[in-house]
Parts: C-alpha cells; sequence; structure tokens
C-alpha cells in the first residue's frame, strides 16, 4: 500500500523485455541503501518487488502481465521514475490510497504553464472513465493527484510547483504514456453493486448509493 506521494526519482539503468517478462534496474542512490531483497517498490505508481541491489541501485522482475498493463512495455533506458517506498505505522498519510496495482496506460494530451503552476491533462483508458469523479482521487505514474476537470476521456489535474520539480511531470511530452490507478474505493462501490445483480453504472449519484444502503 502507497499514498502517492513521492519520495525521490531515479533513473532506468537497464531494462530487459521478453515474451515472458523482465527485469527492470533502476539507479536511485538515495532510496537504495534504505531498501532490502523481497522489499516493495513503487516505480511510476507499479509496484514492484525488490530482487537485487547494490548502494545505488536496486533491480526487479517484470512480469508479462506488468508490461501488457503498464508503461514498461514501451520505456526506455534513462527515463526518470517516480519512487515510494510502501506506507508505513506512524507515518503520515498525505495522498490517498494507493495499491500500485496499475490500471491501464493513459496519454498525455496537455502540460501547459499556467501562472506559476501546471496543467497536466491525460487521456484514461475509456474502461476507467467510469472510476473518473470530479475532485476525487487518481494515480498518475505513482503521483496522487485530484480530478480538476474531467470531460471526453481526458482528465486534468492542477500541479503545484513542488510537485513539478520533483517529479518526473517535468519531462513529460504530448503523447507520453502514463501509468494510471483509479481510487479503491470507486472499484469497491462498483464490485458491491454487481453482486446484488447491479450492472457497472457510469455515474454514480448519492440518492441512488442511498437506495442500494450504502
Amino acid at each position: 500500500m502507497f499514498t502517492g506521494i513521492v519520495e525521490q526519482q531515479g533513473v532506468i539503468t537497464a531494462l530487459e523485455r521478453n515474451e515472458e517478462g523482465g527485469r527492470l534496474r533502476v539507479r536511485a542512490p538515495e532510496l537504495a541503501t534504505h531498501l532490502a531483497i523481497s522489499s516493495s517498490i513503487a516505480v511510476n505508481g507499479c509496484c514492484l518487488t525488490v530482487v537485487e541491489k547494490s548502494a545505488e541501485e536496486f533491480c526487479a522482475d517484470l512480469s508479462g502481465e506488468t508490461l501488457r498493463r503498464t508503461s514498461f512495455g514501451e520505456m526506455r533506458e534513462e527515463a526518470v521514475v517516480n519512487l515510494e517506498r510502501p506506507l508505513t505505522a506512524g507515518k503520515e498519510f498525505g495522498g490517498h490510497f494507493v495499491q500500485g496495482h496499475v490500471d491501464g496506460v493513459g496519454r498525455v494530451a496537455r502540460l501547459a504553464q499556467e501562472g506559476a503552476n501546471w496543467w497536466l491533462a491525460v487521456r484514461v483508458p475509456e474502461d476507467l472513465g467510469r472510476y473518473v469523479a470530479m475532485k476525487g482521487s487518481i494515480s498518475l505514474d505513482g503521483i496522487s493527484l485530484t480530478v480538476a476537470g474531467w470531460r471526453d476521456g481526458v482528465v486534468e489535474t492542477a500541479i503545484i510547483p513542488y510537485t513539478y520539480e520533483h517529479t518526473n511531470i517535468k519531462r513529460m511530452a504530448l503523447g507520453d504514456a502514463v501509468n494510471v490507478e483509479c481510487d479503491i474505493l470507486a472499484k469497491y462501490i462498483e464490485r458491491l453493486l454487481e453482486a446484488r445483480g447491479e450492472q457497472p453504472m457510469a455515474r454514480l449519484t448519492v440518492e441512488r448509493l442511498m437506495d442500494q444502503g450504502f
């Protein structure tokens, strides 16, 4: 479990891929010394297991499913990635509950400056649109963000200067792949409704939830 508050940035030094999966190597000197073999770590929002480490780098294996579901299927060496260690007891809980289970790959539709801040727009896969809600939470490349705009399949989020400088957002370009994880609460509500014989709904209302006993 993660929070979507990026701790450090790392650099991919090797990314091997084959039909069955692959292996990722990331250079992150400030974080690597705090990791252990079998530790979990979120890399661009994807929960991975540390299988090898040194003082400056760590390695993680990638399954075929991970390559299909995430941006690792098209990333290259020297790419900058967002890193976060799992949430621990007693740690300040900012952001929102992020599992590190990427739902799909979105595409950068716009990155524009507005004064000292920025607007980031990402087109999300069509089947994930039902989980997006205005002022709700969404994880983009492992960053906990608030939905500030939602129209025609594009999520818009406001980016403050600190987030822009301390994540990979400043390196994003139009069309870049972005790992998308939707809020877990929306998924559980949908599953509960399905269990009651309901079909997934594109839009939930307070009245509808009350009718269902929530």
